[in-house]
């Protein structure tokens, strides 16, 4: 996978919008679900290769300083050959003296290729430090994006199980409702009102019988009289 590849799904992953996704998905938590592990395994892959693109980066710096180093090194031995030269020239030494001038001249050439080879890796070096710094950017945003789902999920499947209950339970006071003239309850509670009313109307009758005796007691006792006045005219007459 080429480093732009994997720039561009990093960099895909981390702007996508999990609202926008939540919005058009049938089953939200499945997608979540889904999209978590699509996540997981994504920043998975991705690290492993943001670690090959730095490890690939850090091998071009170490060469890039060794390249540094060898021009270093060569320009002192040049410098060292030519003052050896000039000395042996100054001795009298002119052959012996060319020697050391070539070997100076050999010395110039290795440090001319190693800052020609540590100057070309330079851009190189810059331009692969801007995609690591980019996929380590983009790697936190994919983590933190994975944070966000996962926070959004747990949220979804607690607001899915409120729902749930809060249906239950008006399910439960509508099986219930008092005011409801069908149900069990208010059936009930005529039933109660009836035997209510049979008892009070049992108590009535009663108290009507027992008014009705003493009424009878009552015309007794008038009848009583009578009869006894009826005698005491009719023993008048006789005496």
């Amino acid at each position: 996978m080429s480093k732009q590849t994997i720039l561009g799904r990093v960099t895909q992953l981390a702007k996508a919008n999990i609202n926008a996704l939540l919005d058009q998905a049938e089953d939200p938590q499945k997608m979540l679900d889904q999209l978590i592990r699509d996540y997981t395994n994504n920043i998975s892959e991705a690290e492993q290769a943001v670690a090959t693109t730095i490890g690939n980066l850090r091998m071009l710096e170490q060469d890039h300083q060794e390249d540094v180093k060898a021009a270093a090194e060569w320009g002192e031995k040049a410098r060292a050959a030519s003052r050896k030269a000039d000395e042996l020239r100054s001795s009298g030494s002119a052959a012996e003296a060319d020697r050391f001038d070539n070997l100076a001249k050999v010395a110039l050439g290795r440090q001319l290729q190693s800052e020609n080879e540590a100057e070309s890796a330079e851009p190189v070096i810059a331009a692969q430090t801007e995609v690591v710094d980019r996929l380590k950017a983009g790697l936190d945003s994919m983590k933190n994006k994975l944070t966000e789902l996962q926070a959004k999920r747990d949220e979804l499947v607690a607001r899915a199980q409120t729902a749930r209950a809060q249906n239950t339970m008006m399910d439960a006071v509508k099986n219930i409702d008092v005011l409801d003239p069908t149900s069990e309850l208010h059936r009930f509670e005529e039933k109660v009102r009836r035997e209510e009313a049979i008892a009070l109307g049992k108590s009535e009758l009663a108290a009507s019988s027992l008014d009705a005796q003493f009424e009878s007691l009552d015309d007794l006792g008038r009848s009583s009289e009578i009869e006894a006045r009826l005698a005491a005219l009719k023993s008048g007459r006789a005496a």
